[in-house]
């Protein structure tokens, strides 16, 4: 791959005091502002709230454990209620008027499509945690979830030996589906495969009949689902509805991370092959001693920790390296630490900065749903980026500040 394979409404309110701030109060003077942008209410929740629960508590950790550059963190969250014009507007809050370090946020491309540019604009590091469809390339922000060439390209070639060539994508529409699906369309041909027909669909679609009767028709050996949010899980429904669950094996890129495998009955989602950085099955001793922590915190009844909960872990504890390295929050000297290459020994295995893209160098592996667990079928150790370095210099072109595009 090279640069010439790409291309390139509500009024205000949040869960919380009015002063649109975490149960927390205000931040203090000495205190580390860390802003949250997550939803916790509207169709994406069902990935927020883990998200802000796993900041919490890495916050809370690195507070019992001193601080940060001895200063005690405070966490400011936000609840943009799945509405982007909120997402701006507490962006531009979180760097203005609370003056926060850093931002943890956005779950969707499109968010952090309306994250991104404030932030930069206002001087305010970025994380986006959030396995997504790769390409970001912004000094400004650090993108630590997994992308296409460490999990779709594991993805789609296993599938395909177990089941067969021909496929059907289906994929929520806006960037991450139409980005992601044309990861799965060039994976799949580079591997002697097919694509019948790549369906897109509103994150408020809820039924999914007519696109079930079309996959009927088209007789492929699997399908592929980039399905998004809450009203997106009808599909799965339905599909078992139809019968289909054992007729034509599924995989997908986005299924479990909002613990659809615990919504959904065994009958419903025995046999999804998923490929992610982060199971809760991965054997190691950190995640066991995480495992402990999280559900102490949090319950010993808390369903799963998903992948993007561990994103937003990881990414918390790469930040809060990256300050002990600077000896500072200040955003110059805390990216260049950050670009020496910092490594973190997290629950899913040694998580390492690309200092070229800004995205993270970490393990993944493709697992099957069983019973409600997500169970590990093949490691992959050390994926690296590929799809962003392709096109992503940040060393070399420091100024470069776009998401570039697949094209097939």
């Amino acid at each position: 791959m090279d640069r010439r394979t790409f291309i390139q409404s509500s009024s205000a309110c949040v869960t919380g005091s009015a002063a649109l701030l975490s149960p927390l109060a205000a931040l203090a003077a000495d205190d580390i502002g860390v802003g949250s942008i997550h939803d916790l209410s509207g169709g994406l929740d069902i990935y927020g709230k883990p998200m802000l629960d796993a900041l919490t508590l890495a916050i809370e950790e690195q507070n019992a454990a001193g601080g940060l550059i001895g200063r005690k963190l405070k966490l400011v969250s936000y609840d943009p209620q799945s509405n982007m014009q909120m997402y701006a507007q507490f962006a531009q809050q979180a760097a203005l008027k609370d003056k926060v370090a850093v931002v943890h946020g956005g779950i969707t491309s499109a968010s952090r499509e309306v994250i991104r540019p404030v932030l930069n604009r206002n001087k305010t590091l970025y994380f986006y945690n959030t396995q997504y469809e790769g390409g970001v390339c912004d000094r400004g922000t650090f993108s630590t979830g997994v992308t296409p060439a460490q999990t779709v390209n594991k993805l789609v070639p296993y599938a395909m030996k177990k089941w067969g060539k021909k496929m059907y994508v289906l994929a929520a529409d806006y960037n991450y589906g139409q980005i992601t699906s044309q990861w799965v369309k060039k994976y799949a041909l580079e591997n002697g495969g097919t694509v019948a027909s790549i369906d897109f669909f509103p994150l408020d679609v809820t039924n999914f009949g007519p696109t079930i009767s079309k996959i009927e028709a088209a007789k492929p050996d699997m399908v592929v689902s980039a399905l998004v949010g809450g009203a997106h899980i009808s599909f799965y429904r339905q599909w078992a509805a139809a019968g289909l669950t054992k007729k034509i094996p599924l995989a997908s890129t986005t299924f479990a991370v909002g613990n659809e495998h615990i919504v959904l009955s065994p009958e419903e989602a025995d046999g999804f092959l998923l490929s992610y950085n982060y199971f809760e099955n991965i054997d190691n001793p950190v995640n066991k001693a995480f495992k402990e922590r999280f559900h102490k915190r949090f319950g010993k009844d808390y369903p799963n920790i998903t992948e993007l909960a561990m994103g937003t872990y990881q990414g918390f504890k790469l930040w809060a390296e990256g300050v002990k390295k600077a000896g500072s929050v200040d955003i110059a000297k805390v990216t260049t630490a950050l670009e020496s290459g910092i490594s973190i020994d997290a629950p899913s295995g040694k998580v390492t900065i690309d200092p070229a893209t800004h995205h993270c160098i970490l393990n993944v592996s493709v697992a099957e749903v069983k019973s409600k667990k997500l169970n590990i079928l093949q490691t992959f150790p050390q994926e690296k980026p590929t799809d962003t370095s392709a096109v992503c210099n940040l060393l070399k072109n420091p100024k470069d500040n776009q998401q570039y595009v697949i094209k097939v």
